[in-house]
């Protein structure tokens, strides 16, 4: 299995090619990405036969930026319409046996097509995995990831079910709030999913907390810190939705949101304005690096070219800022499934003994 499958927001492909290649060089395995423009997934085939898999075992999946979900195999499969199964059991001969099973399509047009198709087909092809031995009920096994390119081709694939995609696809099954006031209001939900373990979210997340929101009009981020009941400070000079300034835990502060500084620390910094990512980065240090805030989630709006390179000049200026500083940081960052032009940070400030 020398080829690595990683999916993406389209149009971001070569973006993925520029991140893996950067870590396959780091950690000396040999290789080439390859990609087309708007597929919405890229390939990092490998020289070495174990090349995917020393890949993946030597990354953690979430702390890759762009890819949404990847998978080790040896390139897509041709599926013959009248033995499709036959042929995805004969691509998994010498394969270990699997714990889960995913059926996957790529974010397009011709991807979404295909769902109808893969919800048809997932009950018999487990059926005959599950006869042929080859499917147990087992998350300690790697999981079997079918990418779906068309009803005729497939990338039989694998993944460890603790170091690859929370969701299939990468795609979390949020419901928009009819109450919030803007679908922005998902991307921070998702982010929360994505940086901060379930288990820890009472703690992390909790009633009566102090909250500011940074470029919050409309508010859908604020409604998702409303609806943990944290007590808000919203920063903009736009207005607000009615229903939040009646929750009682609102301030609305109509400032500029990089010119705001708080009275008092904050448990929690959330921001999603327009901005230069530069400028943006720099916002993020003297927050975090300052004591204004313990944890933050930010968006950086990206360039149009060199998008990653970016996004990790800003992400090692603040790691190297944070180290100046004598501060023990985490620091994540991740295209969400619900971002556009732009990438989700994280950022969390540790005091002695935390992890």
């Amino acid at each position: 299995m020398n080829t690595l499958l990683l999916h993406c927001r389209p149009g971001f492909e070569s973006e993925v090619c520029a991140e893996l290649s950067e870590h396959a060089a780091r950690l000396g395995i040999p290789g080439y990405a390859r990609a087309r423009p708007s597929a919405a997934y890229a390939e990092f085939v490998c020289q070495d036969a174990d090349g995917a898999e020393r890949l993946m075992r030597q990354l953690r999946f979430s702390e890759l930026i762009f890819p949404r979900q990847w998978a080790r195999g040896v390139g897509f499969t041709v599926l013959p319409e009248q033995d499709r199964i036959g042929a995805i059991l004969e691509a998994l001969a010498g394969a270990p046996q699997c714990g889960s099973l995913w059926l996957e399509v790529f974010d397009t047009n011709d991807g979404k097509a295909l769902s109808t198709f893969c919800r048809k087909f997932e009950k018999p092809l487990r059926a005959a995995l599950a006869k042929a031995g080859r499917l147990l009920d087992d998350p300690s096994l790697p999981r079997l990831l079918l990418t779906f390119r068309s009803g005729r081709e497939a990338f039989v694939g694998l993944a460890e079910s603790r170091n690859c995609a929370m969701w299939p696809m990468g795609i979390p099954r949020l419901k928009f709030p009819r109450e919030a006031p803007s679908r922005s209001t998902l991307k921070l939900e998702e982010a929360w999913h994505h940086f901060i373990p379930r288990a820890d979210w009472d703690r992390r997340l909790a009633p009566d907390m102090l909250a500011v929101d940074l470029g919050a009009s409309p508010g859908g981020w604020t409604w998702q810190l409303v609806n943990r009941e944290m007590r808000v400070v919203a920063v903009d000079n736009g207005p607000l939705a009615e229903n939040l300034m009646y929750s009682g835990l609102v301030e609305h502060q109509r400032v500029d949101g990089y010119a705001y500084r708080p009275r008092q620390r904050m448990d929690w910094m959330v921001c999603d304005i327009v901005e230069k990512p530069a400028r943006t980065g720099a916002m993020m240090e003297t927050w975090i690096g300052e004591g204004l805030c313990r944890e933050a989630i930010v968006n950086l709006k990206l360039p149009m070219k060199q998008r990653y390179a970016e996004v990790r000049r800003i992400l090692d200026r603040l790691r190297e800022a944070f180290r100046e500083r004598g501060l023990k940081v985490q620091v994540g960052c991740k295209q969400l499934y619900h971002d556009r032009e732009e990438v989700t940070c994280h950022l969390r400030r540790l005091g002695k003994g935390e992890r």
